[in-house]
């Protein structure tokens, strides 16, 4: 049950990238996590994409162009080693989104935000972890 936003200057994406990027970081996400590859888990798993107006972004360096990737989900979702993977596919599938070098890569930052549990709500309802690692089990016997 991720969210994922995505921030980068405007124009910094290729056509191509930017049609497909949220979907591709929804799915890489999704593959870290763990989660079934079904309608359900991929209808939860939100994505936008925030485009900055020219100049709104800069170092005290350069003006080179800067991606952040924010993606927040439940606490205790992801071990260390499932984050580092996670770090660094949504890294790359950013770079090819935006049409850079792996070089680049220092020019992609992502945060990983752990909601601790009983602050995640939707639905009316407080959602807990392992409410949806239940659901998850019941999907991959379904399947």
């Amino acid at each position: 049950m991720p969210m994922i936003r995505l921030t980068v200057p405007a124009g910094c994406l290729t056509e191509d990238g930017r049609a497909s990027v949220q979907r591709e970081l929804a799915a890489v996400v999704l593959r870290w996590e763990g989660a079934p590859d079904a309608a359900f888990f991929r209808a939860q798993a939100w994505s936008y994409l925030v485009e900055l107006p020219q100049g709104a972004q800069t170092t005290a360096e350069d003006d080179a162009p800067r991606l952040l990737v924010d993606v927040t989900m439940p606490q205790g979702a992801l071990s260390e080693r499932r984050k580092a993977g996670l770090v660094e596919e949504v890294t790359h599938t950013v770079l090819k989104a935006a049409g850079l070098a792996p070089d680049d890569a220092s020019h992609v930052w992502v945060l990983v935000h752990e909601q601790p549990e009983g602050t995640w709500g939707a639905g009316g309802s407080i959602v807990r972890y392992a409410d949806l690692m239940a659901m998850a089990k019941a999907r991959r016997a379904d399947a």
